[in-house]
Parts: structure tokens; C-alpha cells; sequence
């Protein structure tokens, strides 16, 4: 059991879909604070490993799901903040984009403005977009606008690709390398990426629950360095001192691979995808312009130099035992 030391508050905050990567990390930053926090997931008996990050009582999980409003509006009674964490990377059956993104932000939304909670945050991405060809930021869009309708002044928070030890993006790519020859790189590797650390967004929405603003604004959060896809691929490869082939990938190719593996139960690469991937994933400059970034919180954003391969050495040959950069195969 880890003590937090701090005041503890009467104020409640609830997180919808929190048992997740991200959302363990703004349990972890509200419970520091003192914050009474309710976890609505789908699976609460899954979810116990959120406890230990705050005091006895201080973390509690209830039944949600954000497909059936009721368990919402029960979820959300006498919340403070509510915060709606949910989301999928591809579509599969019930859980659709539609169902999750859309329909998901707009009842989390209309639950927590039920309830009369103070404050409202939907986490959504960069590229959301109505007019985008991919379903996922049409959709993210879509929970966005109806997230907003729902509660006014609902803040909006939008990460680039969020890097940290749970992480589905570096971990992925660093297991791929231990059984590929080559990496692929979609449409030659050149779309650009902000990464920023999960425990900067964590930061960020404490913050924002700590001023108690309903201020209706959109964040944009991205790390301190641009990458291409390209150099993130190759900074892998070094930090697990792995030699692979960084393979080019043109964009009918990795269409048609994405055809095929979309197929699968977990797929690998979706068409969806592909199309994200034509557009870079940095933070605008009307964000910067506007003080809508995580420097604007007042937050120094972490880069990947220093937190990622403080998790990634399980993937060199002889985990930590082996120096990061320059070990042929």
C-alpha cells in the first residue's frame, strides 16, 4: 500500500473508462492531491490495481458502461469533475467508434451535466476531424461536438501519441522487432509526431480540475520534439539495440495489408489507419498561438530521450544487462 500524504477533499471526481493506461496515471495525479475518485469501467473486478495509488477509501470502481446512460448517471451522482477517458483504436462489433466516441461522450456528458457536476473533460486526439476520410477522427470529432452540446463548457483535450511503461506504441513496435527482420514504414515513414508522456497529460488534467474552470477551451498536448515516424522507428531499434530494416511501405501497399490484417480479432494495421497516418499528429500552431498547450498549464513536457528507455531495456537481448545503443546481432 502506497500513503499519499495530502489533505484529503470532499470532492469527488469520476472517471469514465479510467482502469486503462491512461487513465491510471490521472488516478494516480488526483489521488496525490486528495481527491475522492470514482473508476466507472466495464470490468471493475479488473481494475484493482488503481487502489494502491491512493489511501484506503480514496479510489473506489463502480459498473459503467458508456453504451447504457443509466450506469452513467449513477456513476456520476455527486461528482465534482467528470472525466471521459474512453475510447477504441479500431471498431468491433458493440464497440464501435460510433457507439464509443460519439454516442459515449455525448451520455458521459449529458450524465455529468445531470448530475451537476462543475467541470466536464472529454480526451479526444489531434487529427480529430469531421471531414477527415478516417471513421476514427470523424468520430472523435463527432463525441467532441456532442460532448459540448451536452455540457457547456466542456474542456477538450487532444494528445498526439502518448508514450509511457503501459504504452501500445513503443511497446508494440520493440516487440515487433524482436521477432521481424524489418519494420514497416507506412507511406515511406515520413508523418510527423509530437509524443508526449502520459504523466504530462495526468499533470495537465489535475490542473485543470484543481481551477475549477469550466472554460469551454480545446487543448492541444504534444511533447517537446517533432519526430518523423521514421526517426521514432530508428530511436527503437537503438534504445533496444536491435539492428532491423526499416522497410518503406507505399501507401496502396499498406492498404491492402491493412485489408488483410484488419481481419483479425486485434488487428495489427487498419485501414482506418493508414488514412490517420497521411496526416501528421503535431500540435497547431493556433494552439501555441493561443495558449492551449501544455505549457500554458505551466507543465515542461517530458521528451521520449528520457522516459522511454527507462522502460524498454525488457526488449534488448539481456533486458537491463545490456547497453542500449551499438550491440550487433
Amino acid at each position: 500500500m502506497i500513503s499519499v500524504l495530502v489533505q484529503p477533499s470532499d470532492r469527488l471526481i469520476t472517471i469514465i473508462g479510467g482502469s486503462g493506461f491512461l487513465g491510471r496515471h490521472i488516478v494516480r495525479a488526483l489521488a496525490r492531491r486528495g481527491y475522492r475518485i470514482r473508476v466507472a469501467c466495464r470490468r471493475p473486478d479488473l481494475a484493482g490495481h488503481l487502489q494502491p495509488l491512493g489511501n484506503t477509501g480514496q479510489i473506489m470502481m463502480v459498473q459503467a458502461n458508456v453504451r447504457y446512460p443509466a450506469s452513467l448517471a449513477a456513476a456520476c451522482e455527486g461528482a465534482y469533475a467528470v472525466i471521459n477517458l474512453t475510447g477504441v483504436l479500431y471498431s468491433a462489433g458493440a464497440q464501435s467508434f460510433d457507439a464509443v466516441h460519439a454516442f459515449g461522450a455525448e451520455a458521459s456528458a449529458r450524465a455529468a451535466h445531470d448530475a451537476r457536476a462543475r467541470l466536464f473533460i472529454q480526451m479526444s486526439a489531434i487529427g480529430a476531424d469531421e471531414n477527415s476520410p478516417a471513421q476514427y477522427a470523424q468520430s472523435k470529432a463527432e463525441g467532441e461536438k456532442r460532448a459540448r452540446a451536452a455540457f457547456p463548457g466542456a474542456i477538450i483535450l487532444r494528445p498526439s501519441i502518448v508514450f509511457g511503461p503501459e504504452d501500445d506504441f513503443f511497446n508494440r513496435f520493440a516487440g515487433m522487432a524482436r521477432l521481424s527482420p524489418f519494420l514497416p514504414l507506412i507511406g515511406g515513414g515520413e508523418t510527423k509526431f509530437a509524443p508526449v508522456f502520459v504523466g504530462d497529460i495526468a499533470e495537465a488534467v489535475a490542473r485543470l480540475v484543481d481551477s475549477g474552470e469550466a472554460s469551454g477551451k480545446t487543448f492541444e498536448f504534444g511533447g517537446p520534439e517533432v519526430f518523423t515516424f521514421r526517426q521514432l522507428m530508428q530511436f527503437t531499434l537503438d534504445t533496444i539495440g536491435r539492428k532491423r530494416l526499416l522497410l518503406p511501405l507505399p501507401w496502396g501497399i499498406a492498404r491492402l495489408q491493412a485489408a488483410v490484417l484488419g481481419l483479425l480479432p486485434k488487428p495489427l494495421l487498419t485501414l482506418d489507419q493508414v488514412e490517420m497516418l497521411k496526416t501528421d499528429n503535431v500540435v497547431s500552431e493556433a494552439a501555441r498561438q493561443g495558449g492551449l498547450t501544455l505549457e500554458a498549464l505551466g507543465i515542461v513536457p517530458q521528451g521520449i530521450e528520457s522516459i522511454v528507455p527507462g522502460y524498454l531495456y525488457r526488449y534488448r537481448k539481456a533486458g537491463q544487462f545490456t547497453a542500449p545503443k551499438g550491440i550487433p546481432e
